[in-house]
């Protein structure tokens, strides 16, 4: 599978796990607070900073739904009013896009119509990402296919037949190089409903490269994914918790992120290959290996018993797993109480 290639970053198989982190709203309808997110997602390690480009206007009508679910995070809000205080003014996409490519972050953004896929080609955007609620929109997954930039989809709220669909739509209509996102979207998501094992089969089933759009608290998720071959990390990313917005309570600060790009790497770095070979790092370890050792003095053709060897550290001697062959056998010379057995010696 080829890598895709977004700037100067790659995703691949063979390259560290790609680190996005969603700022979403937790701005708090604050341009400060957004350029202080993209200042500290650069000091953590995450490859990319990533927006979400719509209106309430072009999300849905006043009125048309408030929430009622006591589990939810927004229980008894309207949700014309949550993507108002979601929504990331479209005048400040530049001022954070220019930042954030100081930094040298990769800056994209979910769209949520065709007017904001054509505002983000204004901004030059080198990749897209569709949502989960978004991925069965067809005309949106046509319209930003055809711009021929990499997509990135999150597969949340959809079946299998919802993905063949939208996997179809994409490659149709201009998209070549597609990562898809296991995701659950709840807010907070349980590990329990996670259910990454399907990051490998994902991978064979739509030959593309998979990730993990994450929205569990913590960072042992993401990071059991990348074991399981996750290419892409998604995690959404505030100031601090305590400020408080609609996306905070799942949210990371700079510092756990930092924790997530660090450890995400570090399980990269231990996958290796299938190997059952001694590492180079394990070779002067070896001397802590038992061997076997005489523990009284013998002499010169005498039978060696069970009485006379004991097996100990360090492993200088002749490997346990000798130690049948040697009980019975005489000794060519003597031997003192102490001595590390060889095979010389028998």
């Amino acid at each position: 599978m080829k890598d895709i290639i977004i700037a100067d970053h790659v995703i691949g198989s063979e390259k560290p796990p790609f680190v996005i982190a969603e700022m979403s709203a937790n701005h708090n309808q604050s341009l400060e607070n957004a350029i202080r997110i993209v200042e500290e997602v650069a000091k953590t390690g995450a490859d990319a900073i990533k927006l979400q480009t719509y209106t309430p206007d072009t999300m849905t009508l006043k009125g048309a739904l408030k929430i009622q679910d006591e589990n939810s995070l927004w229980n008894g809000r309207e949700l014309y009013d949550l993507y108002k205080e979601g929504s990331t003014p479209w005048e400040w996409h530049e001022k954070i896009f220019k930042r954030g490519r100081e930094l040298g972050l990769v800056v994209f953004s979910t769209p949520f119509d065709h007017t904001s896929v054509d505002f983000l080609e204004g901004l030059n955007t080198e990749v897209y990402k569709i949502a989960s609620f978004e991925n069965t929109d067809v005309p949106l997954l046509r319209k930003v296919a055809s711009t021929g930039k990499p997509v990135i989809m999150s597969t949340g709220t959809a079946d299998l037949g919802d993905l063949h669909q939208a996997v179809a739509e994409l490659r149709t209509h201009g998209c070549k190089d597609l990562v898809l996102l296991k995701c659950t979207s709840t807010y907070p998501a349980d590990p329990s409903e996670c259910h990454i094992r399907t990051i490998p089969h994902m991978r064979s089933l739509f030959g593309c490269h998979v990730g993990l759009s994450d929205h569990t608290k913590g960072i042992g998720v993401p990071v059991a994914s990348v074991a399981l071959g996750a290419v892409v990390v998604e995690k959404h990313v505030t100031l601090s918790r305590a400020d408080g917005g609609i996306d905070s309570a799942f949210s990371l600060e700079p510092a756990e992120l930092k924790s997530l790009v660090d450890e995400c790497q570090r399980a990269y770095a231990s996958l290796g290959r299938v190997n059952y070979d001694i590492t180079s790092g394990e070779e002067k370890s070896m001397i802590f290996k038992r061997s076997i050792f005489l523990v009284n003095d013998l002499k010169k053709g005498e039978m060696i018993n069970e009485k006379d060897i004991r097996v100990l550290r360090p492993g200088i001697g002749l490997s346990p797993r000798f130690y049948d062959l040697v009980v019975g056998k005489a000794l060519k010379q003597d031997v003192k109480a102490g001595t590390p057995l060889s095979l010389e010696m028998i």
